[in-house]
């Protein structure tokens, strides 16, 4: 199961446990590959690891073409490796495996799953010393990398306590919840929230009041980290007492609509908005939305 926004753990290896990254070169085209279809099909890259026989994806499937871009991506590099060292048939085992990952939280186990891999393999003694990883670029500060580095350093709080968590904590375990619609990295209740949430997703795209420049909604994570990062405050540190925390209140509450498509009962239930009544949200809303479509910012995000 997947929808627009939502961040997945995606895993595929060789058909037969075979050594689908023989060398160095191969590994190189495969990440190119995955740059050019990320940029072009609109899907973030969060994380990577390449193994010898299989490899990981941490991806944000912004605009819902994530199924896509892992066809695109398979499919072209088993011609290239069919190509390079020969062989006949399918090269990986399968379809992909997608693992849906819930909130903040199980997205660092899951980032941090997805990096420790080589150490757990013995191929590294510490996260930061495997190459073939995102690991590399974070560190090393390429000048194009793959992964959306500056989300991961805002996710840890900064650079300097990522890559200290990476060399000195400990290895993660995760446990994947099952059933009748897929893999969740999380709890069963977020799996019902999040097919309902996909479903009317679905309806309201169909619907002809549908907002015609918005092709996806985005995550709930993503909107308050891109207002946090804007204005360098974080919402678990507000009272919401002085007026500046009550207007930067209402934008979140204007943006959780307007590009995460949440509903007012929804809102109600973060703990932003818990200290306020359900029918004062349409009020704060309309004002926020006032204000902010006046300055042209909401008009600049929602073209991105």
């Amino acid at each position: 199961m997947t929808f627009p926004g939502a961040f997945h753990h995606v895993m595929n290896r060789g058909i037969g446990g075979e050594n689908i990254f023989p060398d160095d070169a191969a590994k190189r085209a495969f990440l190119k590959i995955i740059a050019e279809s990320k940029k072009s099909l609109g899907v973030r890259v969060i994380g990577y690891c390449i193994m010898s026989n299989h490899f990981h994806l941490l991806l944000e499937n912004q605009s819902g073409r994530m199924s896509e871009l892992m066809k695109r991506v398979n499919g072209t590099y088993g011609i290239y490796f069919r190509h390079r060292f020969g062989g006949r048939g399918y090269l990986f085992q399968g379809r992909f495996k997608s693992t849906l990952i819930q909130d903040d939280s199980y997205l660092k186990m899951a980032i941090l799953y997805l990096l420790q891999n080589p150490v757990r393999a013995g191929l590294s003694s510490t996260v930061a010393e495997y190459p073939w990883s995102s690991a590399a670029e974070i560190v090393e500060e390429v000048k194009q990398p793959i992964t959306d580095v500056a989300f991961l350093h805002d996710l840890w709080g900064g650079k300097k306590t990522m890559i200290h968590e990476f060399v000195h904590g400990d290895l993660v375990s995760i446990k994947i919840y099952k059933n009748k619609y897929g893999d969740l990295l999380g709890d069963e209740e977020h799996m019902e929230k999040a097919l309902a949430r996909r479903e009317r997703r679905v309806k309201e795209r169909s619907s002809e009041r549908r907002r015609q420049d918005d092709e996806y909604f985005e995550p709930i994570a993503k909107v308050y980290w891109e207002l946090e990062k804007r204005y360098g405050q974080k919402f678990d540190k507000m009272d919401f007492v002085t007026f500046k925390e009550k207007r930067l209140r209402g934008e979140l509450l204007m943006r959780l609509k307007e590009l995460a498509g949440l509903t007012y009962r929804q809102v109600a239930q973060l703990d932003e908005f818990r200290d306020l009544k359900l029918q004062s949200l349409g009020k704060l809303y309309l004002d926020a939305k006032r204000r902010i479509m006046g300055s042209g910012r909401l008009e600049e995000k929602v073209m991105k």
